[in-house]
């Protein structure tokens, strides 16, 4: 439905040819758009609509009540006298409602049904602010609670009203006058926007929406915010290798379950960096300090990488980064890391030599540490992008690909250096 056709759409007049023209009555309604149909449907009367309802099909029907609020839905199917329709309306209205919003919260390991909120009414603008003011009533005597309001042209959501503005104006007003915007996001929408458009509303509702336009729930931007906040130690316990619901007094096994792949792994990649030491035995033979500075300049390399990987995995919880923008990212984290390797080989070099050791090999190690530390800032930054991109979590399985490389490249770089200097 174009936004011509919506502006140009006569709700009352057409409500009217459906209402007395008994023989176009069904060809009218299925010629209108799925949001048209289903506005005229709820603006009929309730005889009428059960004479429509009961002519229509199964489908038919269905598409219609979808697009409604759920307590006018379930106002609509309480007057059904077909028992058994009625509940196969309800069992597909539950059932397909379930699984698009269980779709559309994977956008957080955390975020369950409860973040949705289905105390709303959906209003045609053509609504009374006095009949708004009735509807609210029969809702809070039904409910218990008092619902946002949200409204329609010609089936298709427009925005909200505020009750503070509906209490100072004139019965006879019509909704049209007060409504304002709201936000609103497709349940089918990708992962990072969603997150993102959550993080620009703050304080505010955002209205779910299904693929033909209907409203599935609202979601307040608050709830899903402080859910973020609580990413970290979700992250944390990844990071670590460790399952998030494990707690310290576990059974012995349930540990060794929960951990032992990420060991079998290490394991594996340690026999890599080992390879990648025993390419230059001859050179560590000859001058054997060497040895001293190569858990130095892996563990520096390591470290400058977890601090950047930690920094992308947060960017990615709260879709801030994605591998698309990450280039600006990518070099002010490799500046940062070279930098900061520079300063620690300042601080190694003065400190070897005081050990007696030589000034040569202390350089190559303070070359080497600047180099791995360079490294782990473009692989920190890379790799979990890549795996995000791909669709693996990257807080469970970047940490690996990380360490890989800074220790066997930054053991390459350190003994081949040396053996091209000293040898």
């Amino acid at each position: 439905m174009n936004e011509d056709s919506v502006n140009n759409f006569d709700l009352e007049g057409v409500t009217r040819t459906v209402t007395y023209n008994k023989n176009e009555r069904l060809s009218l309604l299925r010629s209108l758009t799925l949001p048209e149909r289903s506005a005229v449907f709820n603006n009929l009367s309730p005889k009428v609509r059960e004479v429509v309802t009961d002519s229509l099909t199964f489908n038919e029907v269905l598409e219609i009540l979808d697009h409604l609020d759920p307590l006018r839905v379930h106002q609509i199917l309480f007057k059904m006298r077909d028992k058994k329709r009625k509940a196969r309306f309800l069992s597909r209205l539950k059932s397909d409602r379930f699984e698009k919003t269980e779709y559309f919260l994977q956008f957080h390991p955390e975020a369950s049904l409860t973040l949705f909120h289905l105390n709303y009414l959906y209003l045609s603008e053509d609504t009374t602010v006095g009949d708004t003011a009735n509807i609210i009533e029969n809702h809070l005597r039904t409910t218990g609670k008092i619902p946002a309001i949200l409204v329609s042209k010609g089936g298709k959501l427009t925005g909200e009203v505020s009750l503070g503005t509906l209490v100072r104006e004139r019965n006879t007003n019509k909704l049209r006058n007060y409504v304002r915007p709201v936000s609103s996001v497709a349940y089918n929408t990708d992962r990072d926007k969603v997150l993102g458009l959550f993080q620009s509303t703050p304080h505010e509702k955002v209205v779910v929406t299904d693929s033909d336009g209907s409203v599935l729930g609202v979601i307040y931007s608050d709830d899903v915010i402080d859910l973020l906040d609580s990413q970290p130690a979700a992250t944390l316990y990844s990071f670590a290798g460790v399952e998030a619901s494990e707690r310290p007094f576990d059974a012995v096994l349930d540990k060794v379950r929960g951990r032992y792949r990420w060991l079998v792994v290490n394991l594996g990649t340690c026999f890599l960096a080992g390879g990648a030491v025993s390419l230059f035995g001859e050179t560590i033979n000859q001058f054997v300090a060497l040895a001293i500075f190569m858990p130095m300049i892996a563990g520096m390399g390591g470290n400058t990488s977890n601090q950047t990987f930690a920094i992308m995995i947060r960017g990615i919880a709260t879709g801030e980064i994605s591998l698309s923008n990450s280039y600006p990212a990518m070099i002010r984290e490799m500046g940062a890391a070279a930098i900061n390797g520079v300063l620690v080989a300042l601080m190694m070099v003065p400190i070897a030599l005081l050990f007696g050791l030589s000034l040569s090999i202390a350089l190559i190690a303070g070359v080497a540490i600047v180099f791995n530390m360079t490294i782990g800032g473009f692989f920190g930054t890379l790799v979990p992008l890549i795996l995000k991109y791909f669709g693996k979590d990257p807080a469970t399985s970047a940490g690996i690909f990380i360490s890989t490389a800074t220790d066997v490249l930054g053991l390459l770089f350190f003994l081949g250096l040396a053996t091209i200097v000293l040898l």
